[in-house]
């Protein structure tokens, strides 16, 4: 596949990416290593190779959970910026 200028400028775009325009013949040759890249390990035959998602073998790697007595309140609000009386003051995510 062939990474054109203008064609890393419409993904930039796509992605609300800002790309110089002296950097955009650059992002395009660099994007077009990566596809030849990924175009030659297209060639490996993967028939025989279980999917897997950890190469680590390792199946939990988490504490259990386990209950144990939470931070007291006072103690959670003492470095608070912004409290009032016993709460926690956050801004304001949705109107």
């Amino acid at each position: 596949m062939d990474i054109t200028r203008p064609l890393v400028e419409k993904v930039a775009l796509l992605a609300r990416l800002e790309i110089p325009p002296a950097g955009a013949d650059k992002a395009a040759a660099q994007l077009g290593r990566i596809v030849t890249m990924v175009e030659k390990l297209n060639e490996l035959d993967t028939k025989n190779v279980e999917p897997m998602t950890n190469p680590t073998g390792l199946v939990d790697a988490f504490r259990s959970d386990e209950p144990r007595p939470s931070l007291p309140r006072a103690e959670a609000l003492a470095n608070a910026p912004d409290k009032v009386e016993m709460f926690l003051r956050v801004p304001r995510v949705v109107e």
